[in-house]
């Protein structure tokens, strides 16, 4: 403990050190540690008389004056009093070494009123020995006193015949554990790696050896395969024979469901209209329109509006801006159109949704909501009519590039096919879908396949009118391999969705049985499973393409004789495309009726997928 004086501060236990230099002359002085790996004991001292905190400071500056001075502590330094006069505890330690490894620490607490004495024997290097502390208030007697107590305890410590043993290490004030170090046995590598069951390897084994026993330790890939199960060879037969076969019937059915509804639109709403026009004519009274028939007036507004505008449009100032681009600027518009087309189809469907709502409303209203829903039926008319246009246009442009790039002859078609749809792998394989989502994604990829259908048709169009010299033979060869590129790529997508997703190919019968009954008009569980499709605007875009082709090969004659041709044309396309209609419709009523009684029956097992 750091001492108050007006000069050089001394050390407290020199004075003790001083006392045991006269007692004992044969003692060497105690050097002080700059370190301390043993907490540090502290106490409250009591303030004593004036007078004789005088006489005891007189006596201790005279020892310190014949002692060595030893350059104090910095944390001791930072102790002292404060401005208020009282004591503040500090704390100095002194070691004393000796030749048999004993060690002495002596701690005074404030004005030397508190001592505290702590002894260890260290027997190794190892082991600590026996601690002990004594905290003693007094004066310079006491000290005296518990320095000569100190001095006896480590001679019968040093006199004992038997060593102490080691202790176990300590822990200190700021944490640290002294480590014991480990035994050469502990370090044996080979010894370790031996006793070690887990590993397999043996030290002194031979390369023949190794060998060897790699030959006839069985499967050569056991290390990076496992043994399959039935249950693994069934998900691959699944994922190579039966669910592709199930996918493509589901898509196909799909196409020919959009099919039908596009065939719909171009003979029954017509014929609805002119019926209805028709009675009004031959009544001369007017009554209010359905909801069957609001939308059909809606629908023929919108197709007619599309039709007309996209007359409008410069086909060839487009196919000469798209084809004036390279190749990879060619993928990159494909890509670009494609995505707005799929969000176009998306977002279509609600909005066609909200005029055949608005449509029934309209119908069933009453004389004082009358003007209110027909505010709302316009304006939900106006808004798909624009929606329908827009999407008109889109899938013009995307006709267009694919146009460009069957008639290039740079092979930009292949290099559109193989970027486009392995782009579609990529970006759907490795992702997780829900059975929902799947279901989803197939009913997207019949539509899908129906507009290329009709992009197809836009490329024979263009042909027609302009190709020179034989192209039907280079035609017909694009569109295969346009179709099959698409099948493939649709079936590879949805055989490995379902394997990493873990859906069976009895799923894809379910979606099946779903779009059977979605033909039916039957009621299913979930409306949001049906397959939403409005064809609006794939319509409008054939009618553009095939008017030019049916107005180059009008003959030149009168007037009258024109519109005669017109009208000829327009029936004889009216009930060949009825005559198909009807075809396509019986088709699928057949096969929905008989795929749903079918599963009727699997489900009470009467009969097995």
């Amino acid at each position: 403990m750091a001492l108050r004086s007006s000069g050089n501060r001394k050390l407290s236990f020199e004075i003790l050190s001083k006392t045991r230099s006269l007692e004992e002359d044969d003692r060497s002085l105690l050097y002080r540690s700059t370190s301390d790996p043993i907490g540090l004991q502290s106490g409250v001292a009591k303030p004593s008389r004036n007078s004789r905190k005088k006489k005891k400071q007189k006596k201790r500056k005279e020892a310190i004056a014949a002692s060595p001075v030893i350059p104090e502590d910095p944390v001791a330094e930072q102790c002292g009093n404060d401005s208020s006069g009282t004591v503040v505890e500090s704390t100095s330690e002194n070691y004393g070494i000796r030749d048999n490894g004993n060690v002495n620490r002596i701690s005074c607490v404030g004005s030397a009123s508190v001592v505290v004495v702590e002894e260890s024997v260290c027997q190794n290097v190892c082991g600590f020995g026996e601690l002990r502390q004594r905290n003693v208030i007094g004066g310079g007697e006491e000290m005296a006193a518990v320095a000569s107590r100190a001095e006896e305890d480590r001679a019968e410590m040093n006199g004992s015949e038997e060593p102490l043993p080691p202790a176990q290490p300590q822990p200190v004030v700021n944490g640290n554990v002294a480590n014991k170090l480990d035994t050469a046995e502990s370090l044996d590598w080979k010894r370790l790696m031996s006793e070690d069951p887990n590993y397999l390897y043996a030290v002194h084994k031979s390369p023949a050896k190794y060998f060897l026993d790699e030959m006839y330790s069985g499967n050569s890939l056991r290390r990076t395969t496992t043994l399959g199960s039935e249950k693994e060879r069934e998900r691959v037969y699944d994922t190579i024979f039966r669910l592709p076969w199930r996918c493509e019937v589901l898509i196909d059915v799909g196409f020919f469901v959009c099919f039908d509804a596009f065939l719909s639109l171009l003979t029954i709403m017509p014929t609805r209209i002119l019926i209805k026009l028709w009675r009004f004519l031959t009544a001369r009274q007017f009554k209010r329109l359905s909801a069957a028939e609001l939308c059909d007036f809606g629908c023929f507004l919108v197709l007619a509006c599309g039709v007309i505008l996209l007359g409008q449009t410069d086909i060839s100032l487009i196919y000469h801006m798209i084809r004036g681009q390279g190749t990879i600027k060619l993928y990159m518009v494909y890509n670009v159109l494609e995505i707005i087309d799929k969000l176009c189809q998306s977002f279509g469907g609600d909005v066609f949704e909200t005029l055949f709502n608005s449509a029934e409303g309209l119908a069933t209203c009453s004389q004082e909501n009358m003007r209110f829903w027909i505010r709302r039926f316009v304006s939900d008319e106006a808004l798909a009519m624009a929606f329908s246009i827009l999407h008109s246009f889109i899938l013009l442009a995307q006709a267009i590039t694919l146009s460009t790039c069957i008639v290039a002859h740079n092979n930009a078609l292949f290099a559109l096919l193989v970027s486009n749809n392995f782009a579609e792998i990529k970006s759907n394989v490795f992702k997780r879908f829900s059975k929902d989502n799947i279901h989803n994604l197939a009913y997207a990829d019949s539509i899908e396949r129906f507009h290329i259908s009709a992009f197809l048709l836009f490329v024979l169009a263009q042909n027609i009118l302009e190709a020179q010299g034989p192209w039907f033979e280079s035609f017909l060869f694009n569109a295969f391999v346009v179709f099959f590129c698409e099948m493939l790529i649709d079936i590879i997508k949805h055989s490995f969705l379902a394997k990493f997703n873990g859906i069976k190919p009895i799923e894809y019968s379910e979606f099946l049985e779903d779009l059977c009954k979605q033909t039916l008009n039957m009621q299913t569980e979930d409306s949001k499973k049906n397959l939403t499709f409005v064809p609006l605007a794939p319509a409008c875009v054939v009618i553009r393409v095939l008017t030019p082709v049916y107005a180059a090969h009008l003959p030149y004659s009168p007037l009258p004789w024109r519109l005669f041709w017109i009208l000829f044309l327009i029936s004889v396309t009216y009930v060949m495309l009825t005559s198909l209609k009807v075809m396509i419709g019986m088709g699928l009523q057949k096969h929905a009726t008989w795929y749903v009684n079918r599963c009727r029956k699997r489900k009470h097992h009467l009969h097995f997928d």
